[in-house]
């Protein structure tokens, strides 16, 4: 039976499970939620995640939301050993600063992200100087972990790489990341050829930035 992912190719979170479906090579089926309409706030919806956000993961009667736990739950569950030992090692050192590192993406980028939108929705035009500091707070702590390792938890590509790469493709559309974070462009640079990055992620970030751009005077 396929797993079945609930999603909006717009949302970066959502994007990721999709591609993490695709590197696992699972029989998966998705499902498109209308956020702009309010398919995300209807009963039925809400009895899957009661914090109605995209992404939800439906296998079998299990239900589980939230990009992260779902990325590693598909890994531990359908991934072969070499692809969890590549994607969430089991080294517990590596795996904990994975969590980390998401963790800080959520803290620290996520959250200044959201209120932007939210700004954006409600009808500012731009990102406030405030939030602007904060998000650019976030490109200065993520360019100090790509100054320790390749990868942003270790040496080699993780879903931590995943999970970021997708949140700072979006946010750089209201708050550039400055070419003085040299290194976060040359790990952008280098997982931008990867090829999840041109089938997946690169359309999602095109619809997430014509919708920005729409509210953005």
């Amino acid at each position: 039976m396929p797993v079945k992912i609930y999603k909006i190719d717009s949302s970066p979170p959502a994007r990721v499970c999709v591609i993490i479906a695709e590197l696992l090579k699972l029989d998966y089926t998705t499902q498109d939620v209308n956020l702009m309409t309010g398919e995300h706030l209807t009963p039925e919806f809400l009895e899957k995640n009661p914090m109605h956000t995209v992404p939800v993961l439906e296998d079998g009667d299990f239900v589980l939301a939230d990009s992260h736990a779902i990325m590693a739950y598909l890994i531990s569950k359908y991934g072969t050993t070499e692809l969890q030992e590549k994607l969430y090692p089991s080294d517990l050192k590596i795996r904990a600063t994975i969590t980390q590192r998401m963790f800080f993406e959520t803290a620290n980028i996520i959250s200044v992200a959201r209120e932007i939108v939210y700004d954006l929705m409600a009808g500012k035009e731009a990102p406030t100087a405030k939030q602007i500091e904060y998000m650019n707070d976030g490109y200065s702590i993520l360019e100090k972990y790509l100054q320790k390792t390749k990868f942003v938890a270790c040496d080699h590509f993780t879903i931590a790489d995943l999970s970021l790469v997708a949140v700072i493709s979006s946010t750089n559309v209201y708050v550039p990341v400055d070419a003085k974070y040299t290194k976060i462009h040359a790990w952008w640079d280098l997982l931008k050829e990867e090829d999840w990055y041109k089938n997946y992620e690169s359309t999602g970030t095109t619809q997430y930035e014509e919708w920005i751009k729409s509210m953005m005077k």
